[in-house]
């Protein structure tokens, strides 16, 4: 994990994540860490030679659930964006950083004051792979900002 802490309460945060993993597990993507058992991730995850998973996991009061669907395993690129408005978080993915689509919108229980937030690649597998970690863009916003 590479992260940065704010305690701004309305912010957006956007990364453009390449890589190809080598064996099923392999992912990149944007995390945010509030503790051990509260965080989220969202990352492309490598499944087989045909599908990757595109996906999301929320973690609160260590109870978790993951939200996913399958696309293409040519597919290496993504810009994935997470917006704050307080608590709750929009979660989007462009495949051309234009045109993004909503992957889920969340809330977290404990999230007043400061978080952790940012880009991480994981190998469970104990493979090797290369993850590049481009456009990082984070932008403080205004309570008249925000739509979700």
């Amino acid at each position: 994990m590479l992260q940065a802490a704010t305690t701004e309460p309305y912010f957006s945060f956007t990364a453009k994540v390449s890589f190809e993993g080598a064996k099923q597990y392999d992912q990149a993507g944007l995390i945010m860490h509030l503790s051990g058992d509260t965080w989220f991730k969202a990352s492309m995850e490598c499944e087989n030679d045909e599908i990757k998973h595109l996906g999301s996991v929320v973690t609160n009061h260590g109870y978790s659930d993951w939200a996913t669907t399958a696309v293409p395993a040519s597919i290496t690129t993504v810009w994935y964006r997470m917006t704050r408005k307080k608590g709750d978080f929009l979660l989007e993915c462009s495949m051309d950083g234009k045109t993004w689509n909503l992957l889920r919108m969340f809330h977290m229980w404990q999230c007043d004051g400061e978080i952790s937030y940012g880009v991480y690649a994981c190998s469970p597998g104990d493979s090797r792979f290369t993850a590049t970690f481009t456009d990082l863009d984070f932008q403080i916003k205004t309570a008249a900002d925000m739509t979700m």
